[in-house]
């Protein structure tokens, strides 16, 4: 019997994620307790919003601890399972660290699906893993209504050289490493069953090599762009930063066919969610409606933005001196 993975979800992916103002509404107020006694000193929390939280331990190392899971986003649960593993992954890159253990989170409806689904799910997380260099050891699962995969990861970097949603400066290029379009693609494929390879090889495109090119090139500031869309993320990190981002829109790059999901109504809420949250935020006069929803589609493992210029990405804008909006799109 052949299954259709995205079937049994009610939605996919990082587009499944609690709208961003309502999340930013429950964690309000919780970041100010300090343990007793702490191992390290924090670094980043919940203050900015950033990619994952820090703790420095001593002088020339931090920890980088971040998770993430979803539901199946492709229909083949091997695909979903290299996806989820380098989406969470991604964080820790965002941060400018390196993995070094993973754990695996995993939620199965187990009298609707087979277990041999799931063991290929965890399949194609333990060879990302293998990719990037990290080591995978055991986990935790529950019987869940809705089939649900992801990792929760530890990495380590120097504290002293993260890259960080909250240093952004003036002046600074802001460089896109992989292109977008990956949230309309994969809302295609859950209505209709096509599979778009392009949208599944940038999903499954670790982030360590974006993350060392943005170190080399001495960027400080980054974020990768995931559920929120590049709207959602580009808002959190010019608002850390105290500056406004201008987009060039006709700079951005998309993935083949994303323009015509968009046109054929393959739109998923999650992006909706994304464009009225940044609205108010941001000056959309220069675009199309259509536009605006590209800008805002909730990606899924997609590419790191860096407050620099690096080899190999297009440069999409620039930062500026903070004005009226957080974002000006041109």
């Amino acid at each position: 019997m052949s299954y259709r993975l995205t079937q049994y979800a009610h939605g996919g992916g990082c587009a499944c994620k609690i709208p961003p103002g309502e999340l930013e509404e429950v964690v309000r107020g919780l970041g100010g307790a300090a343990p007793r006694d702490p191992v390290g000193e924090l670094l980043v929390g919940l203050d900015s919003g950033d990619d994952a939280a820090v703790v420095r331990i001593d002088g020339d190392t931090a920890l980088i601890l971040t998770t993430d899971f979803f539901a199946p986003v492709v229909d083949d649960a091997y695909d979903w399972g290299r996806i989820a593993a380098t989406n969470a992954l991604s964080d820790v890159y965002a941060m400018g660290g390196r993995p070094v253990v993973a754990v695996n989170l995993l939620g199965w409806p187990r009298d609707v699906l087979p277990f041999e689904l799931a063991t290929e799910t965890l399949r194609g997380g333990l060879d990302v893993c293998v990719l990037a260099g990290c080591h995978l050891a055991g986990g935790h699962s529950v019987d869940d209504p809705e089939p649900k995969y992801g990792l929760a990861v530890t990495g380590i970097g120097n504290p002293n050289r993260l890259l960080r949603n909250d240093s952004g400066r003036p002046g600074s290029p802001l460089s896109l490493t992989k292109p977008l379009g990956v949230g309309v693609l994969n809302s295609r494929h859950k209505a209709t069953g096509e599979r778009f390879p392009q949208a599944i090889d940038a999903m499954t495109t670790l982030n360590a090599a974006a993350a060392a090119a943005a170190l080399a090139a001495g960027a400080e500031c980054a974020t990768d762009i995931t559920g929120f869309g590049l709207l959602g993320h580009l808002h959190k990190l010019a608002r850390a930063s105290g500056v406004t981002a201008v987009i060039d829109s006709a700079a951005v790059p998309y993935l083949q066919g994303a323009r015509e999901a968009l046109a054929a109504g393959y739109v998923s809420g999650g992006t909706r969610r994304n464009l009225d949250w940044v609205a108010p935020h941001v000056d959309l006069s220069a675009v199309t409606g259509d536009e605006a929803l590209l800008l805002a589609d909730a990606q899924t493992s997609g590419g790191l933005l860096v407050a620099a210029e690096i080899p190999g990405a297009p440069v999409i804008g620039e930062l500026v001196a903070r004005g009226e909006h957080t974002i000006v799109v041109r």
